[in-house]
């Protein structure tokens, strides 16, 4: 199965037409025609099962024969990552993690990152091209870049509330510390580690200091060994 998305999809919703990009693609490189059957997703949790009706490369309408509320995640897993000084490997991130399973993403900008912003329009991409490739009807919530401050002070998660970092100090295994179907933030900080203050900041809101083994891993790394080890407590 292929799945595509389209995010304006409703149960109400009777027909739609592709963009023209993705009309290319579907009548010129996968050779769809009028009465073939696609999938898509409103990233929501909803498949619908649709019909092309005109199978133009300039425009793919097609109709609605069925939908299908699928179930979320059994758990709730925000990962909140400093982004890395290259791209690639960020981006690297956001790829495996959407398909490992996660619900929502924060970069957060930290006393020793090097990278100041982020390219959300083109992270968001990364994520729904994952999602669709690793056949999620819900996608993960991509939120805007903060200063770490920001992110302790407004931050209304619940749940259980960790920081991994790699100072010499006392920390509990991450994988011991997870139970399973609850709601959890993991902290990640940038390539230099989070700054002493950061770590005190954090833990005064009430966040654990975790390690996730006995060797020191890129930021990138960590996060996805992070989002592994909650999605592998939480499998059936």
């Amino acid at each position: 199965m292929q799945l595509f998305y389209n995010p304006s999809l409703t149960p109400d919703t009777e027909r739609f037409t592709f963009d023209r990009e993705e009309s290319k693609h579907i009548v010129k490189v996968l050779r769809k025609k009028e009465g073939d059957m696609l999938y898509v997703t409103n990233g929501l949790g909803f498949l619908f099962k649709v019909e092309i009706v005109i199978g133009m490369d300039t425009k793919c309408q097609v109709k609605i024969i069925s939908s299908e509320k699928k179930n979320p995640l059994s758990y709730q897993l925000h990962l909140v990552v400093a982004p890395t000084k290259m791209n690639d490997r960020y981006e690297w991130f956001l790829e495996k993690a959407t398909e490992i399973g996660v619900t929502s993403i924060t970069p957060i900008i930290c006393d020793r990152s090097e990278k100041k912003f982020t390219k959300n329009d083109r992270f968001e991409k990364i994520i729904h091209s994952a999602a669709k490739q690793s056949l999620q009807s819900y996608f993960p919530i991509l939120n805007e870049a903060v200063s770490f401050k920001e992110f302790l002070n407004n931050n209304k998660n619940q749940g259980s509330l960790f920081i991994a970092h790699c100072e010499e100090s006392s920390k509990q295994s991450l994988k011991e510390l997870i139970r399973k179907g609850t709601e959890i933030t993991l902290l990640i900080g940038p390539e230099g580690d989070f700054s002493e203050n950061e770590i005190k900041l954090a833990i005064e809101k009430n966040y654990l200091p975790v390690t996730m083994g006995d060797t020191r891993l890129r930021t990138e790394t960590a996060a996805i060994v992070g989002c592994h080890s909650v999605a592998f407590v939480n499998q059936d």
